[in-house]
């Protein structure tokens, strides 16, 4: 206590950092957990993610249908050929915090990028980062060490077609031993092209391109086989695609603007509640909500205009609203699946009877699991009623599958030595003995 009380706390005590400075001495805020590239999470993925977010930015907006893609050891590389950043502001968008071009809604209207931060974090947590913006026949390139500028190069004359090449190693004092593995960023770009139909990502000689958009994003995720085939609903700003699996549970991939959004959020809540209130109005039947989910693969995209996300990394959606001023997200998604699902399964009753079918089965095991939890319950039950001053019988009044149950009976003696010689000669099957602690008044 004396040692906390001397400690003194002063004007010196209060520090300022740049932006570099606080970005590395506390990257959690800004990617998450940093890892070293064995968990899809890591935070090395989330700095390609981060600069690819841009550039599927760019293709969102109707720009560039190309994204480039190369890792060569630790090396990654990033080309897009969208319109590239303007030339003047590409060392403020490479270094400076919360400068962005996504503050504008009419230059990124339904943008990932948001803060102005993604592309910074990248800059100061690499030990090399370069950056090259091509734009109507002129380009510019800034090349940085660890958030500190190394280079400016003067805007020259250049043949390259539009666009942004971003180069970045991240750093290994930061990240510990790390090593980008193909297994974690394969789904990561793959799920770029599922959910942009027309966009093609080249990544060290493979190509991701998706004609399905979320079917084939289910296509490539399910492990069980669906049971009927798959439900794809679209319009603006939302696309859905579901089916039911003889599986266990639920299971859902959910996005807002491209992103992915591993836990969630206001979007996918929506999205499972309307759907089962469609189904259950369709049916016109009380159903339980697990007996109409269960077995359920499901995928919904939205795009929504100035989305809150509950972190940095974006994994999980918090905004109410499609846009500042417009409809809540529950009431679109809801008016949305309420008129396309509805009438898909009025059009389509192969499909219908199916997912009765399925309901059905789903409540039928339901009730036999119920069933026998509570008979294990009831003996459960039966077993901690077990007291030292009673020697049971077998059969009991109350139990309906046993015969002779009427002469069941039950001794009561004065005390334990009493109890001795009844025991020993009483029939086990119908007559239980039960002793007193001493004589009882009468």
């Amino acid at each position: 206590q004396e040692n906390i009380q001397t400690v003194t706390y002063t004007e010196e005590n209060i520090q300022t950092l740049d932006w570099k400075e606080h970005i590395r001495r506390r990257p959690g805020m800004y990617i998450g957990k940093l890892g070293d590239g064995t968990h899809s999470d890591d935070g090395i993925y989330v700095l390609l993610k981060e600069v690819m977010d841009n550039s599927i930015d760019e293709y969102m907006m109707g720009y560039g249908r190309v994204i480039e893609v190369s890792l060569v050891e630790r090396k990654v590389s990033v080309r897009d050929y969208g319109r590239g950043v303007p030339l003047g502001k590409l060392l403020d968008v490479a270094s400076r915090m919360n400068t962005g071009g996504k503050y504008d809604s009419k230059a990124f209207k339904k943008s990932v990028g948001l803060n102005g931060v993604g592309i910074k974090a990248v800059n100061a947590l690499s030990t090399c980062f370069r950056i090259f913006s091509f734009r109507d026949g002129e380009m510019k390139s800034a090349f940085f060490e660890r958030g500190d500028m190394i280079e400016e190069t003067p805007i020259t004359a250049t043949e390259e077609a539009n666009g942004t090449l971003v180069e970045f190693i991240p750093d290994a004092t930061v990240f510990k031993e790390y090593q980008y593995q193909d297994e974690y960023i394969d789904p990561l770009l793959k799920n770029y092209v599922f959910l942009n139909s027309g966009l093609t990502i080249v990544f060290n000689g493979k190509t991701f391109y998706s004609e399905n958009g979320l079917v084939d994003l289910l296509n490539e995720n399910m492990t069980a086989e669906p049971i009927y085939p798959f439900i794809h609903l679209n319009a603006d700003d939302i696309e859905i695609v579901l089916t039911h699996s003889n599986q266990y549970g639920e299971e859902y991939y959910s996005f807002v603007n491209g992103q992915h959004t591993t836990q969630g959020g206001t979007h996918l809540s929506a999205f499972r509640e309307a759907v089962s209130r469609t189904i259950k109005e369709y049916y016109n039947k009380n159903f339980e909500n697990a007996d109409v989910r269960t077995g359920i693969v499901g995928a919904i995209s939205i795009k929504v205009e100035e989305p809150i996300f509950e972190s940095q990394t974006k994994t999980k959606l918090g905004s109410k609203d499609m846009n500042p001023d417009g409809i809540s997200i529950t009431k679109f998604i809801h008016d949305f699946v309420k008129k396309e699902l509805d009438n898909y399964l009025h059009i389509n009753h192969d499909i219908s009877d199916t997912i009765l079918q399925k309901i059905q089965e789903s409540e039928k095991e339901r009730k036999a699991i119920a069933g026998i939890a509570k008979l294990a319950r009831e003996r459960a039950k039966k077993s901690n009623l077990h007291n030292r001053k009673l020697r049971d019988c077998r059969i009991h009044l109350n139990d309906n599958k046993e015969e002779n149950t009427e002469n069941s009976c039950i001794f009561i003696t004065e005390g334990d030595s009493a109890s001795g010689s009844i025991t020993k000669s009483r029939d086990v099957n119908t007559q239980a003995v039960f002793s007193l602690r001493g004589k009882p008044l009468n």
